[in-house]
């Protein structure tokens, strides 16, 4: 049986007089276990709840960014699959904005660190590569998006 998780690509956009897109920071969380991988927020899916409402909870859980604090952008989704212990593992990626870019991150017991990086340093932190690919194309995702505005 294939295991699913579920969670957001959360960025922020700067403030100051930076360009796009070197305004925009990814947000990674940095486990506690393990090999201290860096990720998005992510998690299981519960017996019974949709995807989009795990990403959510998990979001919630592991970073402290609830529904509130974020902007879901709703024609994004990005879906990795890899295996994990010799098992498959499907995971589903939204791409949220956070609403407020000063809004503080409060970790779980699941990670003992977190940093808002921009692209080129998310993908070095992230390490897999189907990771940093999902990373690149919520950038061209944004810059696409920027160049419609």
């Amino acid at each position: 049986m294939t295991l699913r998780a579920c969670g957001f690509i959360v960025f922020r956009r700067l403030l100051n007089n930076v360009p796009p897109p070197d305004n925009i920071e990814y947000l990674l969380l940095q486990t506690s276990y393990g090999e201290h991988h860096w990720t998005p927020p992510k998690g299981h899916v519960d017996p019974g709840e949709d995807d989009l409402t795990t990403a959510l909870r998990e979001t919630k859980e592991e970073a402290g960014l609830g529904a509130e604090h974020l902007r879901v952008i709703d024609d994004f989704v990005h879906k990795l699959h890899y295996e994990v212990r010799g098992k498959p593992k499907d995971v589903l990626y939204w791409l949220a904005e956070l609403r407020d870019p000063g809004t503080v991150v409060t970790l779980s017991e699941e990670h003992q660190d977190y940093r808002w990086a921009k692209l080129e340093d998310a993908c070095t932190l992230a390490q897999y590569k189907d990771l940093q690919d999902t990373l690149r194309a919520a950038q061209r995702h944004l810059e696409a998006r920027q160049d419609k505005q």
